[in-house]
């Protein structure tokens, strides 16, 4: 239908019934971890919808021989994955809409204004653990399409909705349902990205040094090597590698691509008794990617980097600091045309449900659609109502009118991908 005033009417007219559904979702501890509970509350809601679902644990056994892989901390014994499935008639293009349910810890509870999970209405805004990160995007992407039921609509196209856990660690659960077979012709993740819309992301390299020292009792330290000294030069290398990858790595959608490229030791731990010289330094780090750079091509850089440095000092040449990648996110980036139809078909749905063009931007964080656009053979684009300052934060919130708002443009982009393509 070319008029789509009436859906968003029909929004703005169950409003309350909106921002009750973000409430309960945020009323429901869902860290990583402990997602069963509210997985079985969507179920609920799907099948009420009259949605088919698909609850199932991701194959630990299917996901290791994958060369997306990341091995989990915790396994996904029951923890589910979520998938609601709406058949069109067949006459429509489908679509794909992905959220996790999972969130970050939500310790220290004494620091949290109203408790955690409290989920209250203040300010115009709803408070609570994953109230942006990103049970607002869930929210917003189940009742679009509630709603849009509810007043008589028909899908043309299937709607595959997905509920997933273990993005805050490894992503495996969007893994998990590629694995599965789900895909579409198009896809919108619904994470945070401040209301606008991101056809692209940028991947995350977690990096590990290891750098040997010479040790010593205290009073024959000049006789020693200090691992922390040696430990202090690759820090500096790695602060140099950010200033080289800033200069020389450019996107149209990264304008300033100090946010995307953030290159830098952050845990240095070294030492084990005060009046003994180090012998062993162990630095972990963080490293930006552009959508379109290679994994490996960035560990090379990353350790030509180190050497070139350790080679210049007369201790390092000898002992050469040990890269490793094994413990914790190695995540490539992903994006898709800024023409493709999909983030076309959601900037004019942005237009006619708010009467406002959308900013056109990136995600300075890695995004489940590395899973999507590069394995699942569906084309996703970032857009969803959470706040990206609130990503984590303590005391999180989400304001109410980039729910509501959000939910009247993934409405009428759904009615528009599916029914009038």
């Amino acid at each position: 239908m070319e008029n789509s005033n009436w859906i968003c009417d029909a929004i703005d007219e169950r409003r309350e019934k909106v921002i009750a559904y973000l409430q309960s979702l945020v009323q429901i501890n869902s860290e990583t971890g402990n997602e069963s509970k509210i997985q079985d509350f969507i179920s609920e809601t799907l099948l009420q919808l009259g949605l088919t679902v698909d609850k199932f644990e991701p194959d630990i056994n299917l996901l290791s021989k994958h060369p997306g892989y990341i091995q989990p901390d915790i396994p996904f014994d029951g923890r589910p994955n979520v998938i609601g499935v709406l058949k069109g008639n067949g006459s429509g293009r489908s679509l794909l809409l992905n959220g996790h349910v999972d969130t970050v810890p939500v310790a220290p509870i004494d620091q949290w204004f109203d408790g955690p999970f409290s989920g209250v209405v203040r300010s115009g805004s709803i408070w609570g653990r994953g109230s942006s990160d990103m049970k607002g995007g869930v929210a917003a992407m189940t009742m679009a399409v509630a709603i849009l039921l509810e007043i008589g609509w028909k899908p043309q196209g299937d709607i595959i909705m997905e509920y997933t856990v273990d993005e805050e660690r490894t992503g495996m659960g969007t893994l998990a349902c590629i694995l599965r077979g789900y895909k579409a012709q198009a896809g919108i993740c619904c994470e945070t990205s401040d209301m606008e819309v991101m056809p692209a992301c940028i991947g995350r390299l977690w990096f590990k040094v290891e750098i040997k020292g010479k040790p010593s009792g205290i009073a024959a330290r000049y006789d020693s090597v200090s691992a922390i000294e040696k430990g202090y030069k690759i820090v500096q290398a790695v602060e140099d590698l950010e200033k080289i990858r800033i200069e020389d790595l450019k996107h149209p959608l990264y304008p300033d691509n100090r946010g995307a490229l953030p290159c830098a030791v952050t845990m240095f731990h070294s030492g084990t008794f005060p009046s003994i010289t180090p012998e062993h330094c162990v630095l972990k780090g963080s490293l930006g990617l552009m959508p379109y750079e290679e994994i490996e091509d960035v560990q090379n850089q990353l350790e030509e980097q180190i050497k070139h440095v350790a080679l210049a000092d007369p201790w390092l040449r000898n002992n050469l600091p040990v890269v490793s990648y094994n413990e914790g996110l190695v995540a490539r980036g992903a994006e898709i045309p800024i023409d493709h139809p999909i983030v076309q078909t959601l900037i004019k749905s942005f237009n006619i449900a708010s009467g406002q063009n959308p900013i056109i931007s990136a995600r300075k964080a890695a995004a489940d659609t590395r899973f999507l656009i590069g394995y699942g053979e569906t084309p996703t684009v970032i857009f969803g109502p959470g706040v990206t300052a609130q990503m984590h934060a303590m005391n999180e919130f989400l304001p109410i009118e980039n729910l509501i708002s959000a939910t009247k443009i993934l409405a009428v982009s759904i009615d528009k991908w599916c029914n009038q393509g």
